[in-house]
């Protein structure tokens, strides 16, 4: 892959390169990372991801070069907004695992090998932030390989499940999944590259039985009654306005887990 011609594309992994989109915000911290994939002879590239609905951003990745293919780790809009746009802009197919956010191209599917732009990418399915969360794992990037994640790993914080459509259960399986890859660099949808994805998945982990065992011990002090906003009150009391909706969610993705 061609070195970044523009200041606002920068390295992430030896097959990688990204630019932050301009959209920060409570839930997408500093922004949305749109990456490009290519393999060191590759004139043209693999964008992952290409984000919100900003001509900028979208000129900015499209002048590096020729664009093969054009992926989506999961439905939100920070991270499908542009997809259609940038298809029209690159004539690249867009894929998915949503048919709905396809365009000229057919929906993902998992265990598939994609080659392209002079990479491998191996399609996982990693459910729970969202149902239709996808992570892509390039086997040849460095050491040890490197996994794009989307939002179901994160380089900063950690994850919001989407409930309904994401669920506790898929999430902590899709863990256990992303676990067996082992030391690969985690390039995530929001927030900085990451060194070791088995390391931050354990963290992720642990993370989530402290707080089940937080909800656990509030629905003891509340009563089986308790609703998610009560629980929510007594296990996130310091939380950012902003940011309650998203604890109120994940609280009723636990909530469903524990008693179901």
């Amino acid at each position: 892959m061609n070195p970044a011609s523009s200041p606002s594309i920068l390295p992430a992994s030896d097959l990688a390169r990204f630019r932050l989109a301009p959209n920060p915000g409570p839930m997408s911290l500093d922004g949305t990372n749109s990456y490009l994939l290519g393999g060191p002879e590759s004139a043209s590239s693999v964008v992952v991801d290409p984000g919100p609905l900003d001509e900028q951003h979208l000129l900015e990745l499209a002048g590096e070069g020729s664009v093969e293919l054009i992926l989506v780790t999961h439905r939100h809009a920070d991270h499908t907004a542009a997809a259609a746009r940038f298809h029209e802009l690159t004539g690249a197919p867009v894929r998915a695992a949503d048919a709905r956010h396809c365009h000229g191209g057919h929906p993902l599917v998992d265990g598939e090998t994609i080659l392209a732009a002079g990479v491998e990418l191996h399609v996982i399915a990693t459910p729970g932030h969202t149902s239709d969360s996808l992570c892509f794992h390039l086997p040849g990037d460095g050491r040890h390989g490197s996994v794009l994640t989307g939002d179901t790993i994160l380089g900063r914080g950690t994850t919001v499940l989407d409930f309904p459509d994401g669920k506790l259960g898929d999430y902590l399986a899709t863990l256990d999944r992303l676990e067996k890859l082992g030391p690969a660099t985690v390039l995530p949808g929001h927030g900085p590259v990451l060194p070791a994805l088995d390391a931050v998945v354990r963290a992720y982990r642990e993370h989530r039985h402290e707080r089940l065992a937080q909800i656990r011990a509030a629905m003891t002090e509340l009563g089986p009654g308790a609703g998610v906003r009560e629980i929510t009150d007594a296990v996130y009391s310091d939380i950012d306005p902003a940011v309650r909706p998203a604890a109120e969610n994940s609280v009723a993705a636990q909530l469903e887990y524990i008693r179901g």
